[in-house]
């Protein structure tokens, strides 16, 4: 059952206030020069989950493959994207020091784009080329220093849930970073709050499934690796629940284990 407006407003002031407060304790940790990469790591987890709950949405994550994460190497993660709480279900699933591919024009918001910058979130300008190439190479910089960078291949958020074509740019990062890159499939996320609405449904069960990693090294050219990862996450959105599969691992995480 779909929220009525004021439910709506309810929770976009609750989740304003969450980031708010996320935003003003990170300027507080980088003036007073305390802030490190660890810190960041739980400040977004913790603002992550607390995204979640308010919507009271139980996540059951899956790791149907182990992932043993290489030092030096480029990490990405690739995910289907039909929600903007695609976003914080992805940060609070996957270990490691996860950043989103920002657009550009997020950095031009007071204190939210602060708090990017100053976080290690990854933006490339493609409109600008002596500006991607340096954005890039910065990029490949913080991912070999260990940030894993998380991406939605699709571009955009899909209106129906239904996997999207793929867009070839992210394609591109991966090959020239020669990444790694983890497939997600994210299921049920869709309805919690379908993308270009404020029709928010609350107490909702989404899964995500991690799958086996990916290394770009080993694909002949990009339209490979493309073709490779797209039928991965699209696998992945359709597998069930695991019920007592050894190579398997699932957590369920919900806002009474918060």
């Amino acid at each position: 059952m779909k929220s009525s407006w004021w439910y709506s407003t309810w929770i976009i002031v609750a989740s304003l206030a969450i980031s708010l407060r996320t935003m003003v304790k990170t300027a507080v940790l980088v003036h007073s020069k305390r802030m490190t990469r660890a810190i960041a790591n739980v400040m977004t987890r913790e603002w992550a989950t607390r995204m979640l709950n308010v919507l009271h949405i139980q996540r059951i994550v899956v790791h149907h493959a182990m992932i043993d994460f290489i030092p030096g190497r480029a990490y990405m993660i690739m995910s289907n994207h039909s929600s903007l709480y695609d976003i914080p279900l992805i940060f609070e699933s996957l270990p490691g020091s996860v950043r989103m591919l920002a657009k550009k024009e997020l950095y031009k918001i007071p204190l939210f784009g602060f708090a990017l910058e100053t976080n290690d979130f990854v933006s490339i300008d493609r409109h600008n080329r002596h500006q991607a190439h340096k954005d890039l190479q910065q990029a490949r910089k913080k991912m070999e220093e260990g940030i894993i960078l998380w991406a939605a291949p699709e571009g955009t958020r899909s209106l129906t849930g239904a996997l999207q074509p793929f867009k070839k740019g992210i394609f591109h990062l991966a090959m020239e970073t020669e990444a790694i890159i983890i497939p997600v499939g994210i299921r049920g996320i869709h309805e919690v709050l379908p993308a270009k609405t404020l029709h928010f449904t609350p107490h909702q069960t989404v899964s995500v499934h991690i799958g086996a990693p990916i290394d770009s090294r080993e694909m002949g050219d990009r339209v490979a690796l493309m073709e490779t990862v797209a039928k991965q996450i699209s696998l992945l959105t359709e597998l069930p629940l695991p019920s007592d599969n050894k190579h398997e691992t699932t957590e369920i995480k919900s806002m009474a284990s918060h």
